[in-house]
């Protein structure tokens, strides 16, 4: 549905300011996605999951405890977006809406995106705020979105500006995914990314930012030694999950305090995602990374309180498209994002976050 946008006065007075591109992203803010139109406000019941959890498996200040429990969608296979447009089985095309993209999928399977995902190119970066399926032949879709990168309104060399180029990287800290997913503020998405550039840049004594695009966070993770530190601890960690196949999601924690969890439907599905979600774990672990801190271990126990307590929240439902819904469940200190497939009759994410 087409959203209704306003210009503040504000945004006026910014124009004078700024180059084009932060202008143009700043007047399509829209009020519908501020206050997230289509809340049912209802509360919903939360179906329970079996499982198990194993760890703590730690490097440096990130730890890994994972969650074992069963396939529920055995027979279902999605392609990720990474996958798909890897292999130019989807299309992700600019609008020159800024809070708003369109995908469509040209094959014969369902494509999962997940919120968190950021699409390189188009007129500028974006991060894709919601969990999506898309269908088989789909025709163009909407998906909402948010600026990651706010000075550039023109196709970069190499790139093309009414398409997006690749979707390698998510989100890495977990205050930008409050900033698109609950605050859906595109101030609160730009501040954060300009948080996180610094926190990098200070811990790896350069600066991320790059001389191609400042605000670009999809470029400050492309950073040499960002990925070259990150790679360090995806070595330790990723084969934590080796011939595990039971494993639908995980747990992180760093610097001993609980951070997020994401649990699939299904082993499958969780294992095609793991490389990009423990890639970005690692890029905010190198944010929050602090020198001679000493701090206790995240526990077992201390994920199943963080789990449970999500869980026992109030839930409230919206419809993102006729065939998915996110019930979002949100108390003083958690907020859980749970996305379900209507043609499944059951959810296929789950998305936990201590605030």
């Amino acid at each position: 549905m087409k959203q209704t946008f306003v210009l503040t006065i504000s945004m006026v007075i910014l124009a004078i300011a700024v180059p084009l591109g932060v202008l143009i992203c700043a007047q399509v803010q829209s009020e519908s996605t501020a206050k997230g139109d289509g809340d049912s406000g209802q509360d919903t019941e939360m179906p329970a999951i079996d499982y198990r959890i194993s760890g703590p498996f730690t490097d440096k200040n990130l730890t890994i405890f994972l969650i074992h429990g069963k396939n529920m969608i055995e027979n279902k296979s999605f392609l990720t977006l990474q996958e798909a447009l890897e292999q130019n089985k989807a299309v992700v095309y600019e609008t020159k809406d800024v809070n708003e993209l369109s995908i469509e999928n040209r094959t014969d399977q369902d494509i999962y995106v997940q919120a968190g995902d950021i699409v390189k190119g188009g007129q500028q970066d974006r991060v894709l705020a919601v969990d999506l399926i898309v269908p088989p032949k789909s025709g163009k879709m909407a998906i909402a979105a948010f600026c990651v990168e706010s000075g550039r309104w023109n196709k970069r060399e190499g790139e093309r500006a009414e398409v997006f180029s690749s979707s390698a990287e998510v989100v890495a800290t977990k205050d930008l995914k409050m900033a698109a997913k609950s605050a859906k503020s595109q101030g609160a998405v730009w501040e954060n990314v300009t948080v996180a550039q610094d926190k990098l840049s200070e811990n790896l004594s350069t600066r991320v930012n790059s001389s191609v695009s400042e605000s670009s966070l999809q470029l400050a993770v492309e950073n040499r030694k960002v990925q070259e530190t990150a790679a360090g601890y995806t070595r330790a960690l990723s084969g934590v999950v080796k011939e595990k196949n039971d494993v639908i999601g995980y747990v992180f924690a760093i610097n001993g305090e609980v951070n997020s969890a994401d649990v699939y439907a299904s082993n499958q599905l969780f294992m095609k995602l793991w490389p990009k979600l423990l890639k970005a774990n690692a890029i905010e672990a190198i944010a929050e990374l602090q020198k001679d801190l000493k701090f206790e271990p995240a526990t077992t126990e201390g994920v199943k309180t963080f789990l449970a307590e999500a869980e026992r929240s109030r839930g409230s439902e919206k419809e993102v498209t006729p065939r998915i819904s996110l019930v979002t469940r949100e108390d003083e200190k958690n907020i859980l994002f749970e996305t379900q497939d209507r043609s499944q009759k059951r959810w296929i994410h789950r998305n936990y976050i201590r605030k």
